[in-house]
């Protein structure tokens, strides 16, 4: 099994642990960023949260584990959620899915 990426530890990309290389390395995992966005707006259930990812059940235990030793996602009385730091990263994201809008717009999708 492979270590979660965390700042400070060597991760792909950077022997120093670098942290936006340790997010790039964590969010750059398998259908990890795709289980972020279905918790943006809500908790969602392991099976709710594996059907709207469309992800195995293995590779989400997985995932979640490493979201979870990061501190961005969680597991609380309602389903897996994200931490404050974790709705941090959505809201960051927010300009970069802004920006993907309008380029795909122009490449004609």
């Amino acid at each position: 099994m492979t270590k979660t990426p965390l700042p400070g530890r060597r991760v792909r990309g950077s022997r120093t642990g670098r942290p936006l290389m340790a997010l790039l390395d964590l969010v750059g995992r398998r259908h990890a960023l795709r289980i972020l966005w279905e918790l943006r707006n809500r908790p969602l259930t392991f099976r709710d949260t594996q059907a709207a990812a469309e992800v195995s059940p293995s590779v989400l235990n997985a995932r979640f584990a490493e979201l979870r030793e990061a501190r961005i996602v969680e597991l609380g009385e309602e389903g897996y959620q994200l931490t404050d730091e974790g709705a941090a990263l959505i809201e960051a994201f927010m300009p970069l899915a802004e920006w993907s809008e309008s380029w795909g717009a122009g490449m004609g999708r």
